[in-house]
């Protein structure tokens, strides 16, 4: 059986754009919701160090691809590290003297240390559970960007769809080296190897975002029980950030999937694409 790999069509283009999130620091810069603040300020807070892992894990094994493959290694690790400088510019201007900020990233980076020190596999399969939920998480985005960011900054609001975009373009190329460096391994072992990790990725991710969420929401004035159950309710009911993404979420523990099984391609992915295809071009 011929193995899947990302469509030829596919390209994954690196674009270097500089974004003034400058109203991150005057509150609740999501609608004006401290719960949607909270959460996006969480996910923000762990994706540098988070993106550094996904680089290095992929750059590993950057000697065993070659073709395309190399070609969209190179453009994932490029976009990966502009979504690294943008995040972390975004989460320094979180107002620290109010949020437990240097809390949650000390917890970032232990976890991040703890998926490092267990090698470059276990890196690696880290990174294609993570690059999945990622690129879910962005098509609930695409889908019902209707719902959110109607009364944020434009500029913010940008941030947050171009790394959207790139996202859903490079969702496979993780998974595309998994394949190669694993195609020594027996399909069943690559099978429940993966979805092992996907379990357990599920349970910690939704729980930590969780828990970093509820903190900010914390030095807002909730009670931990309140911020827990506001956020939950964001997050799992309305608007759903990781429930809505079910059929995409699932589709993983299919024995033979591939990210591409999933066709990301609208109008609005178009148009996005058109827009910060442009706004690459301009001079900085």
């Amino acid at each position: 059986m011929t193995r899947k790999t990302t469509p030829a069509d596919v390209e994954v283009s690196p674009r270097d754009i500089h974004f003034d999130a400058s109203l991150t620091n005057s509150g609740h810069w999501l609608d004006g919701d401290p719960v949607a603040t909270a959460v996006f300020n969480a996910l923000s807070l762990t994706f540098p160090d988070g993106e550094r892992l996904f680089m290095d894990a992929v750059r590993h094994y950057r000697d065993r691809v070659s073709g395309k493959l190399a070609e969209d290694v190179r453009g994932f690790i490029a976009q990966e590290a502009i979504h690294s400088r943008e995040h972390h510019g975004l989460n320094q201007l979180i107002d620290r003297d109010r949020y437990p900020v240097a809390e949650i990233e000390a917890q970032v980076r232990e976890r991040v240390a703890f998926s490092r020190g267990r090698g470059p596999m276990a890196m690696l399969i880290s990174t294609i559970a993570l690059e999945h939920f990622t690129a879910m998480m962005a098509e609930v985005h695409i889908r019902h960007q209707d719902e959110l960011f109607q009364k944020t900054d434009p500029a913010i609001e940008r941030l947050w769809r171009w790394h959207a975009l790139e996202e859903t373009e490079h969702k496979a190329v993780a998974f595309d080296v998994f394949m190669e460096a694993t195609k020594d391994w027996s399909p069943f072992l690559r099978y429940r190897r993966r979805c092992i990790a996907m379990a357990l990725i599920t349970v910690m991710f939704t729980r930590n975002i969780t828990r970093y969420a509820a903190r900010l929401l914390e030095a807002d004035g909730y009670t931990p029980e309140a911020a827990l159950k506001a956020v939950k309710q964001f997050v799992w009911v309305k608007p759903g950030l990781f429930r809505r993404g079910w059929k995409t979420y699932f589709a993983w523990y299919l024995p033979g999937f591939h990210p591409w099984d999933q066709k990301t391609t609208s109008p609005t992915v178009a148009a996005w694409k058109a827009e910060f295809d442009a706004a690459a071009l301009k001079p900085a």
